[in-house]
């Protein structure tokens, strides 16, 4: 199983719709994506590591997928329309990593 991870760097002054992304991006990202996307998780930033500090990341959410090749091809599918609706939520430039799941959840078996 691999873990799509897509992160926006926190500024002063950037603009991010946590409802939108949770309400609107990512549900239309699952419904693309379909087998693509196993499932996925949203993360609102708080704080930083010391107290009373900025969040590294605004936001992020962490897609899972079967494989590497199964969410490139969904992406290759439906990236033009995923990315397309970007500006609806941030003017941010995420940052993306794709990542081996080497221990996962017990409810969801790596697979």
């Amino acid at each position: 199983m691999i873990k799509v991870s897509v992160m926006y760097p926190y500024e002063p002054g950037v603009r991010f719709d946590h409802g939108y992304y949770r309400d609107k991006h990512m549900p239309l990202v699952q419904a693309l994506l379909g087998d693509s996307c196993t499932y996925y998780t949203i993360d609102k930033g708080l704080a930083g590591g010391e107290p009373g500090s900025t969040p590294t990341y605004i936001g992020a959410c962490h897609i899972f997928s079967a494989s590497i090749e199964l969410f490139q091809a969904g992406m290759g599918r439906h990236g033009a329309e995923i990315l397309a609706d970007i500006p609806n939520y941030t003017d941010i430039r995420p940052v993306i990593q794709v990542s081996e799941v080497v221990v996962g959840h017990p409810d969801r078996p790596i697979l």
